[in-house]
């Protein structure tokens, strides 16, 4: 039996953010019913699949899956094992939001396995999460996370973004700092993206206005870099390793269903947008499945794996591949360890401290052409 990771979405929230671009809404207590109640079905669907996989891994993601109720949560963990292997060690993750989680839920979360939270902050500073749409304070965090710990869970990642408006170097070193000293195991690390279709686009995305309100209420291409280069350090003084390039982590508690993405694992994504990636092949959830081209198979070992610190392997690229990564990237890679952007360590390839600074560009490098 081969491994699998499971994703499942959950496109509910309280309040759409101004920065968020993910598929995600808030709906009724009915539809959100509804939803649940077909994705159980979707799941069951994949029967066929019980033979030839075992889970190692689950992740709920949405939009803000702790806005369901315990006893639809129970009902989606019914189905899921109901339907597959689910290894006793598997990982077993949910997002939950400060103000969508009670002291009820968390129980229900153990209860059907969860052992790992992802909690969304962003940042402790409340004039900064009200810039940002959330509808939650640092103190609902707080309690949020209190009651984790007394609920026993000993996994949890909090999530924390730069480059929000207004937000200078000192007030996101002082975030780092309070959230790490809470102690969380595993710490992710953004910088704010200004995506299209989102109120901040329209607030700092195009036109003359617009570039004016950036230069004036965005943090600087420098600050920025220096908030960036400034994590690694802060938070390697409280125990947290770099293992991807947003990500931190205590030793052992790397999120292990991420790493199966940067290393193209296997995974299936149920639920309205989700993706998945079997037998290489790529579909969103009520899509055609795409074949991906032995091309398309490089280009994703490269720019995903890339994405880790500890870089691409060699050795495996070529037990995948059949061939020599020179032979197929010789030219790019001497470029890039010629402009100090790549470093070979051992049997790997991985950006330099530079080449991390500019890492979509260095990626987009190994883009083959059809």
């Amino acid at each position: 039996m081969r491994p699998l990771e499971l994703y499942i979405h959950i496109p509910f929230c309280v309040k759409k953010c101004r920065y968020c671009d993910f598929l995600s809404a808030p709906a009724s207590a009915e539809e959100r019913q509804r939803y649940v109640e077909e994705l159980c079905e979707q799941i069951r669907a994949y029967g066929v699949l019980s033979g030839d996989y075992h889970i190692v891994s689950v992740f709920i993601g949405g939009g803000t899956p702790s806005i369901l109720e315990p006893g639809q949560i129970h009902a989606i963990f019914d189905a899921v094992r109901g339907t597959f292997p689910v290894d006793s060690d598997a990982e077993i993750s949910i997002e939950v939001n400060p103000g969508t989680v009670d002291r009820m839920k968390m129980k229900s979360y153990r209860k059907v396995g969860i052992n790992r939270l992802s909690i969304g902050l962003q940042s402790t500073n409340n004039q900064e999460l009200k810039m940002l749409g959330r509808i939650h304070t640092y103190e609902d965090f707080l309690e949020t996370f209190a009651l984790a710990r007394e609920e026993e869970f000993d996994n949890i990642n909090v999530d924390l973004m730069s480059g929000i408006p207004f937000q200078t170097l000192k007030d996101w070193m002082k975030t780092l700092s309070t959230v790490a000293e809470l102690g969380p195991e595993h710490i992710s690390a953004y910088s704010l993206i200004i995506e299209p279709g989102t109120p901040f686009y329209e607030k700092y995305g195009e036109g003359e206005r617009a570039k004016a309100r950036r230069k004036r209420e965005l943090p600087d291409e420098d600050t920025e870099r220096l908030m960036y280069q400034l994590t690694a350090d802060i938070l390697k003084e409280y125990g947290y390793h770099r293992y991807e390039i947003s990500n931190y982590a205590r030793e052992g508690y790397e999120c292990r269903h991420n790493l199966g993405y940067w290393n193209r694992a296997e995974y299936l994504g149920i639920g309205t947008g989700a993706a998945s990636l079997m037998q290489n092949r790529r579909w969103t959830q009520g899509e055609e499945p795409e074949v991906l081209s032995r091309a398309n198979q490089m280009e994703e070992y490269m720019f995903l794996g890339l994405r880790k610190i500890e870089g691409v392997s060699k050795s495996k690229f070529q037990k995948d591949f059949g061939c020599i990564m020179e032979d197929i990237y010789g030219n790019v890679l001497q470029d890039m360890y010629d402009k100090k952007l790549l470093e070979e360590s051992g049997d790997y390839v991985r950006l330099t401290e530079r080449g991390i600074d500019i890492s979509n560009y260095v990626m987009s490098e190994f883009l083959l052409e059809d």
